[in-house]
């Protein structure tokens, strides 16, 4: 896998594709100026309740400045999250208009949007009636040779504020969105202008072990968990954010002052503390694995300053693993979260059992997580690329990801594993590539030990791996199968590898966080079994 940039697979398993031709209408466009467009709509991924889809819209006319793509969905599908540009949806129609980086679409360039959205769980039809700029699009060229005479359609785009629908409930789509990436005019990174900017960049600024790339003088991340820590004096501090799509907890002097729910570009402001010195930590609650966030550093409220940032611990701790790891759904009180603000809405990865073990052993520490994700199967035996495919990338799955460079700074005394969940939680499915649960039993545990010698040659034979699993009765395919990877391994040699199992009856997990996902109290209990079993072992910390 090359160092400097990392192309993702495309060979997905696709549960719909469909390349969307209507008839043309000339009357919506200016005299003389060539109209047309394609569109290519598929569903990328589909499971109870929800689905991803991916759309590659194609410019077939003269060059645009700005665009407007619409369509009518005729099964009841509503779109929870977007990226690459803005939604509306008013019942079936939804109205697309371009981000700030995307609008110039000239004659034959393309432009890919993705969402991910629920659905009936009775039929998921291909939209219809996709038009950019008000002409359908055909997949031909229309060039009116004098002033239109026809009336334009009567029919506006919707007018009503965004859904209130919150982001998928369930796993997120396993296939990346098109890799081609955007024009390379980046929107603006820098503060709204009546902000004065940080005095010096976000990672001079801010401590942090999370896998994020610069960007100029900001910081770009997707990972769950990813934090910032600063110190600063005075009587506030504010904090720099370019980001729609994930929600942040903000402490200072340890306490949680704020959670910023999806708060765009801006310049959020703690003020009235007392004059002194005080910490700062930002940390992102949520996921969004084809969707960046942006932090653009610190600034000191009038006559404070911004001071060198905290020394970093000497414990740290790297957490890998799926949506148990992730915090997916852990604020919840209830499984059905469809009518209490979603998933996204009510997880924490910063109240995670990994969070929780890290901080209780003031470790810094990496939560390494992508729901839905396995070993060599996701959940429901979605897609093709699994955890593997992106354990080593710093912005999972965005266009323009790469191999995340390790700094020689992180070296984790303790890797904590927590992957196969998916793999054998749901039945296997016609088609698939294993007949039998022993099959894939074999091919996870082959996977698991390639993935072992991954972590040893990239941290060495001191490290601490631990292997958890919980119980997923009836099968007994994952627990044997962990056992049988612990064993392998010591029969080889390698004397610190361990597994532990997370008894769902012995610590009593309620698992009422969406979709039967472990709540915070069970964070908490499973946080304590850790944090217990890492105290026994003699690690070189």
């Amino acid at each position: 896998m090359s160092p400097t940039r990392f192309r993702f697979r495309l060979a997905v398993s696709l549960f719909a594709t469909a390349t969307v031709a209507t008839a043309a209408l000339a009357g919506t466009v200016p005299a003389q100026a060539a109209a047309g467009c394609r569109v290519t709509y598929t569903v990328s991924s589909q499971w109870p309740g929800g689905f991803g889809a991916n759309i590659d819209l194609t410019n077939l006319g003269d060059p645009l400045t700005s665009w407007r793509l619409t369509w009518s969905f005729t099964a009841g599908q509503v779109i929870d999250q977007l990226w690459n540009g803005a939604v509306t949806q008013s019942a079936g129609r939804v109205t697309v208009t371009n981000a700030s980086w995307n609008g110039n679409l000239g004659a034959g360039a393309s432009a890919q949007l993705g969402f991910g959205a629920s659905w009936n769980n009775s039929a998921n039809p291909v939209p219809v009636d996709f038009a950019l700029n008000g002409v359908p699009c055909t997949g031909r060229t229309t060039s009116p040779t004098a002033p239109p005479t026809t009336a334009p359609p009567t029919t506006t785009p919707p007018t009503t504020p965004p859904p209130t629908t919150p982001p998928p409930t369930t796993p997120p789509p396993t296939t990346p969105p098109p890799t081609t990436p955007p024009p390379t005019t980046p929107p603006p990174t820098t503060p709204p202008p009546t902000t004065p900017p940080p005095s010096s960049g976000a990672l001079d600024q801010t401590a942090t072990v999370g896998r994020v790339k610069a960007v100029g003088t900001s910081a770009q991340f997707t990972w769950p968990g990813i934090y910032f820590e600063g110190r600063f004096r005075g009587t506030g501090v504010g904090i720099v954010l370019d980001d729609a799509q994930n929600d942040y907890t903000v402490q200072v002097d340890g306490k949680a002052v704020a959670t910023l729910v999806t708060p765009g570009r801006t310049t959020y402001w703690v003020r009235d503390l007392a004059s002194g010195e005080h910490t700062v930590r930002l940390v992102k609650r949520t996921e969004s694995p084809w969707a960046a966030g942006e932090f653009g550093g610190l600034v000191p409220a009038a006559g404070g300053a911004i001071l060198a940032k905290p020394a970093a611990r000497s414990r740290q701790i790297e957490f890998i693993g799926d949506s148990w790891t992730a915090g997916y759904g852990n604020m919840s009180t209830t499984r059905d979260c469809s009518a209490n603000g979603g998933v996204t809405r009510n997880s924490n990865a910063d109240v995670t059992f990994g969070a929780l073990t890290a901080q209780s052993l003031n470790a810094d520490y990496q939560l390494t997580a992508w729901s839905g994700l396995g070993m060599v199967r996701n959940y429901n035996g979605g897609g093709t690329d699994n955890f593997r495919t992106y354990y080593e990338t710093d912005l999972q799955a965005l266009w323009n990801s790469t191999v995340w460079q390790k700094p020689s700074t992180w070296k984790p005394q303790l890797v904590v594993v927590g992957l196969g969940i998916n793999d054998f939680s749901t039945a296997l499915n016609p088609g698939e590539r294993w007949s039998t649960i022993d099959q894939l039993a074999a091919d996870y545990r082959t996977a698991y030990l390639a993935f072992i010698d991954k972590l040893r040659s990239r941290y060495g034979p001191d490290t601490f791996i631990v292997l958890t699993y919980p119980d997923l009765s009836p099968t007994t395919a994952l627990a044997s199968s962990v056992q049988q990877v612990v064993q392998t391994r010591t029969s080889r040699g390698d004397t610190r590898i361990r597994s532990l199992y997370y008894d769902d009856n012995a610590l009593g997990l309620d698992k009422l966080g969406c979709d039967w996902h472990p709540s915070r109290r069970d964070d908490q209990l499973l946080a304590g079994a850790l944090t217990r079993f890492v105290n026994t072992l003699p690690l070189n910390w």
